[in-house]
């Protein structure tokens, strides 16, 4: 990996190809591919649990990169970034906004997925005048209800899909119907599209420390989501059996400035993969408005 100059000019690459670059944050690589349209607001993404650069479906990241100047990102400790992963939503937000900054960005736009979404809403609420627009897909808040089930849940599916031999997202993202399994089985190809220099997998330390964080998360007090003032966008699938979708319409109905996108039917927690073009349209009708 090279270590770039600060505000580095994105690649116009696909992300199939985008190079994987390195920026030190506080003695520490940070690992981080970069793409699309020079001179916009950049679009962070932040990942779900046990995700790194390769879990991002191509489809979205270039759906996105044709208008926007998107950057994907692996936490500290995780995939190709050094240090020990934090076992806190809060310690990984404070990561999150060191890269951002180490990058030499001074205003962003979130996309926060899942657990990433647990980070942006951190971050969106500690760094008001960074984050100008958020993007919050299949999370939900603090204590909300079903998201302390998570670890137990991701646990089960994995041990299950190593007996299967069956990748545990496909019945953690996807609903068992017909329609739901062609799509999760079209998203797990699309994820092994890039076949160069791909990242590694997260550790089971790193991956530990994630559970621990989300556990405690779903334990604590509701989160006072009215601080939020910046505009959010709102998405999930209709049936999410990792963090339940009535979090979705929760976060919705709480957020000052949100916007909820109809539930995407016969999904669940991937419904930003299953539904890649429609998520993708209705994101940047909201990042360009």
């Amino acid at each position: 990996m090279t270590t770039p100059r600060n505000s580095p000019s994105p690649s116009m690459s696909s992300y199939e190809n985008a190079p994987t670059r390195s920026v030190s944050v506080r003695g520490e690589d940070f690992a981080y591919r970069e793409l699309g349209t020079e001179g916009s607001v950049p679009l962070i993404l932040l990942m779900h649990l046990a995700g790194t650069l390769d879990n991002w479906d191509p489809r979205v990241v270039d759906g996105l990169a044709a208008r926007r100047r998107v950057v994907t990102f692996d936490n500290r400790g995780v995939g190709g970034s050094g240090g020990s992963a934090p076992d806190t939503i809060e310690a990984m937000a404070r990561d999150a906004v060191l890269f951002i900054r180490a990058l030499g960005f001074d205003q962003v736009d979130l996309l926060g997925l899942s657990m990433g979404g647990f980070i942006t809403q951190v971050i969106a609420e500690e760094e008001p005048h960074l984050v100008r627009k958020a993007i919050l897909a299949g999370t939900g808040p603090a204590g909300g209800p079903g998201i302390d089930k998570v670890p137990a849940l991701t646990i089960q599916a994995t041990l299950k899909g190593a007996l299967t031999r069956q990748d545990p997202k496909l019945s953690l993202f996807f609903t068992e119907t017909a329609g739901g399994r062609r799509a999760g089985r079209a998203f797990l190809e699309r994820l092994k599209e890039r076949t160069q220099n791909r990242d590694k997998d997260i550790s089971l330390p790193s991956f530990r420390a994630q559970l621990k964080a989300i556990k405690r998360w779903g334990r604590q007090a509701p989160s006072d989501l009215s601080d939020i003032r910046q505009p959010v966008l709102v998405a999930n699938g209709e049936n999410d059996r990792m963090v339940p979708s009535r979090n979705t319409l929760d976060l919705a109905a709480r957020l000052p400035q949100s916007q909820l996108v109809p539930l995407y039917p016969d999904a669940g927690h991937g419904g930003i993969f299953q539904y890649h073009d429609e998520f993708v349209t209705r994101a940047l009708e909201f990042l360009e408005s």
